[in-house]
């Protein structure tokens, strides 16, 4: 017993020693926490530089976007066929994905050398030999009268443009195929099939295995936006937002960004971190000077190390009594799988043996102990490296997300990590002591990423037939030049029938004199009074316009109106207005001041000189009793009378159209159109008085403001008219009437992309076919919305322009509404009062 107890006490005492030794010997590769959160926060600075279009050409990460915008819903369907080139092996597979909603798999595939003459040869012999095995495969398993959609696993840095385009950056690993970099690998590709007649094959979508990787977790776990490879090579993409990327147009949404991390320290960012094994291992790789961080963590490169770190140590004699092999002294004898032989818990040592044994070498009890702890240093290194840049991604999607703790799943491949037996659990503990903010799931790829590639293949095609009927739908509203045309001659003959005596009682666009003659000429000066009522606010203003310098000043106070009181009695809501000005004179100080006043009214009025309007209807909203056919202006001096604090004078009835162009024609002249598109939609312009026949005289001119608003009321545009638009109709306060605002402005537009949103879920073409709560309620999706996502002046103009090629025309934005432009016509229309007393 006591024997068994010294023996036991002896080889735990050798095993400290050798351990020690070999600490001290590869001090430099034992990484400290603070380290790896220092190399955590240069990884950090990196990919900032890789997704900035400045820095992006400069960057050694190249954080590459692969035009991935979408993970498996669950709804993917169909067969689909899938390459993968760029390991060891090649592989080709066809998968069968099940009906919607079963999330299942089934997959056959073959594997294929990729002998060293091909993939270190000709370019074009590469691709020609790729497109043989496919039509080997396709011809083995009886596909080759099947048309097929193709997903390519490329595992090598490329820039993409789009998901079915991809530019060779360089070759990594053992490839070095002449001709390919700098060209377009799904080009090259689509060229060799087509030698094959009997093939026919579309390559839908250009995959890193990373990603496929990624989209083969995400198909059975939703969470996972990650994913890692570690084997041959390594790398990892995530999903990024938008609105991050440069180098990609467009902030809505997410893309999968391809890291290319194995190239993080090609600048030096890592020269201090790397030793002096490291440099001797990068000096003789294919590639110098490339892929650093590549060649301190992937299974190519690990068995090397550890090669040249032994074949230094026996040198020294540490090791082997100074006895070296000639297989040592060989490059690539030991390779990562014999690493990973020599890290298992039990048989380790025994396996240390035996593999040093058949390097020539003849081990002692010690060497094997050493060995497998300088086996040990090397693969916990690889893990901590790849456990830091790891963090620095999971911290870039907790900011981005901009959650306390962040859930997530990452997905994982590579031989490294599926045949080492200490590499998963090291990685995972290391990444989680690093962001302990961050509930992180792993989640090994059991098929690889070429399943990844058919299901980014199943995506694109679930995509690709979504849009087609999601364009289908939106077609209705993109209309042709031609009805464009059609729509500018009938505008432009309801325009002519409203001016018309005999036809303007019956007339859909209004075409209402406003009595406002003349433009600002400069000379205008004193206070006046504004109000502004068109919608759920209601503003007063005090207007002070100074001669000569064309100078205005404003002071003005927002009240808000109640639904109950827009759609209560005519007498409350003008009681609840004289209110207002009661509020805001006392805030301005200004009771018992006789000022004249302009009162913007943005709705249909008939008027019949300009401090005279019969309100025709309501719109926006409002509806108010008892005040339609009344003149707004004795509505408005009664409840002044009621009130019987103050007295005003009030001069001018305004449109809020005509208040607009009076706004814009006090800083240009040459200004004669006013156009409001907000809340409702409606347009005013000066017209010569000679054809106006509902007022009398033919000398100067008169600004007209249409109602354009209620164009098409007669049934003239039935013939763009949608189901939308006939659903929000159906649904507004006032079916029927006000059909072309209710097409073009700001109170229905939302509500219009709202019943579309609807139509397409029901179609299970968007939101997986679920209608949220919040998705049926009227009026959720506010057209801030749409200005957020299109920009509309940019299409107004450019189609003006297109439809009125003579005309020459700059569109003024009324920075200051149409309360200041009520104020000007009532400073216009004194002046004109007082010449007229002059004279």
């Amino acid at each position: 017993m006591f024997a068994v107890h010294l023996m036991a006490f002896y080889f735990s005492k050798l095993k400290e020693d050798q351990i020690k030794k070999v600490d001290r010997f590869l001090y430099h590769m034992r990484l400290s926490d603070d380290t790896l959160l220092d190399i955590m926060r240069r990884f950090q600075a990196e990919m900032e530089k890789g997704l900035a279009k400045d820095t992006n050409p400069t960057a050694a990460v190249k954080m590459l976007p692969t035009f991935v915008r979408a993970i498996p819903d669950g709804s993917e369907k169909g067969e689909f066929l899938s390459l993968d080139l760029g390991g060891s092996k090649f592989r080709v597979l066809k998968v069968q994905v099940a009906e919607e909603g079963k999330r299942h798999v089934q997959m056959e595939s073959q594997f294929y050398p990729t002998p060293s003459e091909v993939i270190r040869g000709n370019g074009t012999e590469l691709f020609e030999y790729v497109a043989d095995c496919l039509a080997d495969f396709m011809k083995t398993k009886d596909l080759k009268h099947k048309k097929l959609p193709l997903g390519l696993t490329f595992s090598f840095p490329c820039r993409q443009t789009k998901l079915e385009e991809g530019v060779l950056i360089s070759w990594t690993k053992k490839f070095k195929a002449r001709g390919v970099q700098d060209t377009d690998v799904v080009s090259r590709l689509t060229k060799a099939m087509r030698r094959h007649k009997d093939m026919d094959v579309d390559i839908l979508a250009l995959v890193n295995d990373t990603v496929g990787t990624m989209m083969t977790c995400a198909y059975d776990d939703p969470h996972c936006e990650v994913g890692v490879i570690i084997g041959t090579g390594t790398n990892a993409c995530y999903m990024e937002d938008m609105s991050n990327i440069d180098l990609v147009e467009g902030d809505e949404g997410r893309m999968c960004i391809n890291t290319e991390w194995g190239a993080f320290g090609d600048d030096g960012a890592l020269e201090d971190i790397r030793t002096e094994f490291d440099r001797e291992l990068d000096l003789g790789s294919l590639n110098p000077g490339k892929q650093l961080f590549e060649k301190m963590i992937s299974g190519l490169y690990l068995g090397e190390l550890v090669r040249l770190i032994l074949l230094k140590m026996a040198k020294a004699g540490l090791l082997f009594g100074g006895e070296k092999s000639s297989a040592l002294h060989t490059k690539g004898k030991i390779e990562t799988r014999h690493v990973a032989a020599m890290e298992k818990y039990k048989e380790g040592l025994a396996n240390t043996r035996e593999i040093l044994v058949d390097l020539g070498l003849e081990p002692s009890e010690a060497d094997c102990v050493a060995v497998q702890h300088v086996c040990t240093i090397v693969s916990f290194r690889s893990a901590n490296l790849c456990a830091a840049a790891l963090a620095a991604i999971l911290t870039r999607l907790q900011e981005n997300k901009r959650v306390e703790r962040l859930r997530t799943t990452v997905g994982v491949d590579g031989t490294l990590y599926k045949i080492h037996p200490q590499y998963p659990k090291r990685l995972h503990k290391v990444v989680r002591k690093l962001v302990p903010s961050c509930d992180v799931r792993f989640l090994l790829s059991e098929s690889g990423s070429t399943k990844g590639a058919a299901m980014v293949t199943a995506v694109a095609s679930r995509v690709q037939a979504q849009r087609k009927q999601i364009d289908k739908v939106l077609a209705l509203f993109r209309l042709t030049r031609e009805q464009l045309v059609d729509v500018q001659a009938k505008m432009r003959a309801e325009l002519e029938y409203g001016l018309k005596k005999k036809s303007h009682a019956l007339a859909t666009v209004r075409m209402l004199p406003t009595y406002v003659c003349g433009l600002p000429d400069g000379t205008e000066k004193g206070k006046f009074l504004a109000l502004d009522l068109g919608g759920t606010n209601f503003r007063v203003l005090l207007v002070k316009i100074r001669s000569g310098r064309r100078s205005v000043r404003m002071y003005n106070k927002i009240f808000a109106i109640p639904l109950g009181i827009m759609q209560g009695t005519g007498e409350e809501l003008f009681d609840h207005i004289v209110q207002c000005i009661a509020d805001f004179l006392d805030y301005m100080g200004l009771k018992g001041a006789p000022l004249p006043l302009g009162f913007t009214f943005s709705f249909p009025c008939r008027q019949m000189s300009i401090d005279k309007g019969a309100l025709i209807g309501w719109t926006k909203g409002f509806k108010a009793t008892d005040c339609e056919g009344e003149d707004v202006v004795d509505m408005l001096r009664e409840a002044i009378k009621r009130r019987n604090e103050f007295d005003l004078d009030i001069v001018a009835l305004v449109n809020d159209t005509v208040g607009t162009m009076m706004t814009c024609g006090y800083e240009d002249p040459n200004c004669e159109i006013g156009l409001i598109a907000g809340t409702g939609s409606n347009l005013c312009y000066m017209e010569d008085m000679r054809n106006i026949e509902v007022v009398e005289g033919d000398e100067g001119k008169m600004c007209i403001n249409t109602e354009w608003g209620g164009f098409g009321d007669n049934g003239c545009i039935e013939d763009i008219w949608t189901q939308y638009d006939m659903e929000v109709d159906e649904g507004s306060l006032n079916p029927g009437k006000q059909r072309y605002e209710k097409m073009t402005s700001g109170m229905y537009l939302g509500e219009i992309v709202r019943q579309i949103l609807i139509d397409l879920t029901k179609q299970g073409l968007l939101f997986r076919g679920q209608i949220s709560e919040r998705l049926r309620t009227r009026g959720i999706f506010e057209t801030k919305f749409l200005s957020q996502i299109e920009s509309f002046s940019r299409i107004l103009q450019e189609t003006v322009k297109e439809l009125a090629p003579r005309c020459d025309v700059t569109f003024m934005l009324s920075e200051d509404g149409s309360g200041k432009g009520a104020a000007l016509i009532t400073a216009v229309a004194k002046r004109i009062q007082q010449a007229w007393k002059e004279n």
